[in-house]
């Protein structure tokens, strides 16, 4: 993503500079913001289905764009057997100024740790397919990375909501030949921006078919409260 906007956020915040946020900038046009401090939240004050998927991490965990830690954190409280990785130089940075001892800047795609019984990928994680047809890649790259029986927990959205209805309920959603959850970011903090990445939110229906074609189990775990959901994958046996 070119200028690290996430590790200099995240340095920011734990030098004190507590109420900054993130800009993004989708392909839809729509322009949000993400407050630093939601990425340092206590596990107390996690939704319920970020709470869901942190009570089935289990094993040996591979916690993919680990960000400020937060989860990992919780998880070696836990007792479990921890490893993060991150893009950000920052982000790693932070992680380990925060306690955290197995932390790793690597890419995800060239990320070669051994095997885990757990890959977790939460705050939709998973975007980093960037397309609906890279899935098959990300679903070879997982069984790379999995210990038999393994599984992969992650959270995304069906974002059909973001689309206009037309007078029968139905959604307008553009016909150029690409698949409505595949947008484009940019992110901005201060001075910094990032380039233009991809990044997938993938409908639940969508995600299982590709699991199944690719030799998974797919498990709907649990609804969020706004087009969000939870799935936990596992090679079938």
């Amino acid at each position: 993503m070119g200028a690290d906007v996430f590790g200099k956020a995240i340095l920011d915040y734990q030098l004190g500079e507590k109420n900054s946020e993130i800009f993004t900038i989708s392909s839809l046009g729509d322009e949000d913001s993400i407050p630093v401090s939601h990425l340092f939240r206590r596990y107390e004050t996690m939704p319920d289905l970020e709470k869901t998927a942190l009570s089935l991490c289990s094993g040996r965990v591979l916690d993919i764009g680990c960000g400020a830690g937060s989860h990992s954190l919780y998880l070696s409280s836990r007792g479990l057997d921890v490893t993060s990785i991150d893009i950000s130089h920052g982000a790693v940075q932070a992680c380990k100024d925060r306690g955290l001892t197995n932390v790793i800047e690597a890419d995800f795609w060239n990320y070669k740790g051994g095997n885990f019984d757990t890959l977790l990928l939460l705050m939709n994680g998973i975007g980093i397919v960037g397309q609906v047809s890279k899935l098959t890649q990300f679903f070879q790259k997982t069984k790379e990375l999995l210990n038999p029986g393994g599984q992969i927990i992650f959270d995304s959205s069906d974002i059909i909501y973001m689309f206009d209805r037309d007078e029968d309920g139905g959604f307008w959603i553009p016909n150029d030949g690409t698949y409505y959850g595949e947008l484009t970011y940019e992110l901005e903090y201060k001075n910094l921006k990032s380039e233009p990445f991809p990044w997938l939110f993938v409908d639940y229906n969508t995600l299982q078919d590709e699991a199944l074609k690719a030799g998974f189990d797919c498990k709907l775990v649990r609804m969020g409260i706004h087009y969000d959901y939870l799935a936990r994958l596992a090679v079938k046996a």
